[in-house]
């Protein structure tokens, strides 16, 4: 029986199950780089995604790996592309604005997992269908049914990299609505204006140029 990833086994339950409970089941410590081409374009975004130590033990339940308790790139290599092929369906969970119009991104390359003090990571790299060079980009990483929680990481969440002179970056971190959130049943929450409901806690980044 093929088994799921952890990312894939999350998105799904989030529609498939409806959300029975209206707050996250997976938690996320996100890292984010915007990725600068030399004449001032972004060309895309490159994500480190670090799952909560619970899923992370059930992520890798029944992987094979040469050392007890320890797992390598290549040995994770399955679960990391099970992984990103699962994301495409959810937009990757990441959107993005330049100047106001909505951009789309490829699928993702340069991606491995690798597995550190009991928690695996996911790295991977988004590039833009189109590269852009506008005077504010605003990118926004959240999973519309809220069933994953994401939060930015506190240290260096953010970078710019390879990003023109005089560009500034602000990140707005959600607040905390998990109170509001288990206030709503499964039909209220799958059904009008909650089939979004995990915009209100959008990690919001805003890159300003000139």
């Amino acid at each position: 029986m093929r088994r799921l990833s952890g990312l894939l086994l999350a998105a799904g339950l989030s529609l498939a199950a409806g959300a029975a409970s209206a707050h996250p089941h997976v938690w996320i410590t996100a890292t984010s780089e915007l990725l600068y081409a030399a004449d001032g374009t972004i060309t895309g975004v490159r994500h480190a995604w670090t799952f909560d130590d619970m899923f992370s033990t059930y992520a890798v339940q029944g992987l094979e790996s040469k050392t007890k308790g320890a797992y390598t790139r290549e040995e994770l290599e399955p679960l990391a592309q099970t992984n990103v092929e699962s994301l495409k369906e959810y937009a990757y969970f990441t959107f993005a604005r330049a100047d106001g119009k909505k951009e789309r991104f490829q699928e993702p390359v340069d991606y491995f997992l690798d597995y550190k003090d009991t928690v695996l990571t996911l790295h991977f790299t988004l590039p833009l269908k189109n590269p852009v060079k506008p005077k504010q980009l605003v990118l926004e990483v959240y999973d519309r049914s809220f069933f994953i929680d994401f939060k930015m990481a506190k240290d260096h969440p953010v970078k710019l990299v390879g990003a023109p002179a005089g560009c500034q970056m602000k990140l707005d971190r959600p607040g905390d609505g998990t109170a509001t959130a288990q206030k709503l049943n499964e039909q209220t929450f799958m059904n009008g204006e909650n089939t979004n409901f995990g915009a209100m806690f959008a990690n919001k980044i805003t890159v300003d140029c000139p």
